[in-house]
């Protein structure tokens, strides 16, 4: 049967093996660092981490330039490590969570922060705030073993300035719970995504700020803000 409309393209994302890794789903963790928890006004010892989801759409695979999104005067930056899943798990166990990763790569969780705060404060979803086109760029992924999750210098730099500095190994869910905890809810599958929280120092940018992100093992991600395309 011949579609009535274009097939969507796949969003498709570099690894280190030289193929393609095509995006499915995409999984984010909110308030994974206590830091960054404390500076969006939450408790980290009260209030555990929680998952939100995103369209695979919002993947940018390599980076480079993105746009400044419609809708917003405070686009905030978030680097995250990023979890490839390649095998399929349900209910997994967090000593075999390892097990369906694919590989790692570094991420950017854009994010329309004053949305976010008017959608908290009037207890909604964040959708508007955080499933955005373009909001999700995500690195070259490090296939198979070799890379350390539980450790390793996450930074992010703004027009060569510091933003974000932190460890994996602060993560309140390390990533072998995060998957666990995931996928007592979903059956994960081979493409999806997780995207596994911030440290602090999260901040705006603006049209033309280039921005750097680095996690240590793994190969750098850099981004360009642009402006809006008609």
């Amino acid at each position: 049967m011949s579609s009535s409309i274009p097939v969507p393209t796949p969003i498709l994302v570099a690894t280190s093996a030289g193929n393609a890794f095509p995006v499915r789903r995409v999984f984010c963790i909110g308030r994974n660092y206590a830091a960054h928890a404390r500076e969006m006004g939450a408790n980290p010892d009260r209030e555990p981490p929680f998952f939100f989801t995103a369209w695979a759409e919002t993947v940018v695979p390599g980076g480079g330039r993105i746009a400044y999104p419609q809708g917003t005067a405070d686009y905030h930056h978030e680097i995250e490590l990023v979890v490839a899943i390649g095998e399929s798990g349900r209910n997994v166990p967090i000593e075999k969570a390892l097990s369906i990763v694919h590989g790692y790569a570094v991420g950017l969780d854009m994010t329309r922060r004053d949305l976010q705060a008017e959608a908290k404060s009037a207890g909604r979803p964040w959708d508007v705030a955080k499933n955005v086109e373009q909001s999700k760029p995500v690195g070259k992924i490090r296939s198979g073993p070799g890379f350390d999750p539980s450790a390793g210098s996450i930074v992010l730099s703004v027009n060569g300035e510091e933003k974000q500095r932190g460890d994996l190994g602060d993560m309140i869910w390390s990533v072998t719970e995060v998957i666990a905890h995931i996928s007592n809810f979903y059956r994960l599958e081979p493409g999806d995504l997780i995207f596994t929280g911030t440290p602090s120092g999260v901040g705006p940018v603006g049209v033309g700020d280039r921005l750097v992100c680095e996690i240590e093992g793994l190969e750098a991600l850099t981004v360009s803000i642009a402006p809006m395309e008609p």
